[in-house]
């Protein structure tokens, strides 16, 4: 007997490498044994340098894609990475209000991989207000956290993001000068625990996508969320370790 897939709302950008955007997240999602149902938010001009343009669709536009997929699919999480404008923002967090019983996990994508800022000022408080108060779990790096809540000690950042309304946050350590790689997951007012993984030698284009569709993934399999960051991390370090030279700048990892 066969039996059918989870199915993970994806609200991302679409990224022509394939190396992040909605592209990782099904490729992420079905090594889970999950299945993706993507809606486009941005449509991106981007290499495996940098992103060059973003074009983000109407807030309308998005809405109306992902009700429609919530109209005749039973959806068990949702996985949401660039926004691109306040205006999209505001359709999320519209649709997340009428599904509140959906899990979600934000991946707070500021900027890419290349350096190219992906938000602003705007965005960034939209984002905060309305949001992060309907967010399960959001998982920034250590840049996105410290922009996000204008400090530059993590813990504090960690206390203001939970602060903001989100239930727990997954914070990785891959930008910090550090000769291992620590991430921590903080929730109830607490650290709930850390993780230390190797660091690997490349830089690597869609690893924050990675993680956060993974994360997805293993929550609409109905892992509880302390063992579900932890397969996620273990699917991304190794997807990571396994990545590909595709073009001429950063690594992409490899999902299988």
């Amino acid at each position: 007997m066969n039996h059918s897939p989870p199915i993970v709302l994806i609200l991302a950008g679409n990224d022509p490498t394939g190396g992040a955007g909605l592209g990782a997240d099904i490729q992420t999602l079905a090594a889970q044994g999950c299945h993706a149902a993507p809606v486009v938010t941005c449509i991106t001009v981007q290499n495996t340098h940098n992103v060059i343009q973003c074009w983000p669709l109407t807030g309308e536009q998005v809405l109306a894609q992902a009700e429609t997929v919530l109209a005749d699919m039973s959806i068990v999480a949702c996985k949401i990475g660039l926004l691109g404008s306040v205006d999209i923002v505001e359709a999320v967090s519209q649709l997340l209000r009428q599904h509140p019983h959906l899990p979600v996990v934000l991946d707070p994508i500021l900027a890419a991989g290349g350096g190219k800022l992906l938000s602003t000022v705007e965005l960034r408080q939209a984002v905060i207000k309305l949001l992060l108060p309907l967010v399960t779990v959001v998982t920034p790096n250590s840049q996105e956290a410290r922009i996000l809540t204008a400090t530059d000690t993590l813990n504090t950042a960690a206390w203001r993001l939970l602060d903001y309304g989100c239930q727990y946050v997954g914070l990785t350590g891959t930008h910090e000068n550090t000769t291992t790689v620590v991430n921590r997951l903080y929730g109830h007012g607490q650290l709930l625990q850390s993780w230390e993984w190797e660091r690997l030698p490349k830089t690597y284009h869609g690893s924050g996508c990675t993680l956060a569709a993974s994360l997805a993934g293993q929550l609409a399999l109905g892992k509880p969320m302390l063992s579900a960051v932890e397969s996620a991390q273990r699917y991304t370090w190794d997807s990571l370790k396994r990545g590909f030279q595709a073009g001429h700048g950063q690594t992409l990892p490899l999902r299988v």
